[in-house]
Formats: C-alpha cells, sequence, structure tokens
C-alpha cells in the first residue's frame, strides 16, 4: 500500500503523518499533485512524499521510517531517464 506522508526532513523528527492512502504509485501521484494545486505549492513546498508501507495503517497514523520505505519490493526504481529493475 501507498502512502502520502508529511515529511519536513528533520532527523529529529522520526514519526511522520499518514495524510491518505493509495493502492498505486498512481493514484498516489494523482493525490500528490492535487495536493500541491490545493495548497498552491510546489512538492518540495508541501513537505509531502509518497511512500510503500509495509504494515497496515490508517489516515492519520503516526509511522516511523521502520514501517515505510520509498520503493515498494520489486517496484522498478527510476534513475534519470531510465529505469532500473
Amino acid at each position: 500500500m501507498y502512502a502520502l506522508i508529511y515529511d519536513e526532513f528533520d532527523p529529529a523528527e522520526r514519526e511522520k503523518k499518514v495524510i491518505s492512502l493509495h493502492k498505486t504509485r498512481e493514484t498516489a501521484d494523482r493525490a500528490l499533485k492535487k495536493r500541491q494545486r490545493t495548497l498552491g505549492r510546489r512538492v518540495w513546498e508541501c513537505h509531502t512524499r509518497i511512500v510503500w508501507v509495509r504494515d497496515p495503517v490508517h489516515k492519520g497514523d503516526r509511522i516511523t521510517p521502520d514501517v515505510f520505505d520509498t520503493w515498494a519490493p520489486g517496484e522498478k526504481i527510476p534513475q534519470g531517464d531510465r529505469v532500473w529493475a
């Protein structure tokens, strides 16, 4: 499951708030773009990112890095103009 999390990239703050949950990275990406439009900010100004969550969570939960990864298992990771398996 993918989640949008609120992340100010502060190493001292390990807990991240779950903003929304999504079945696919594509729907999470659409939600992130909608959040950008709503806030009138660029993606890095929204302090929001998409992560893959391993354990069941709910909107509003606080999660730590041991529960999520940037990419889902087996997901192709883009690097520059290429996608690596």
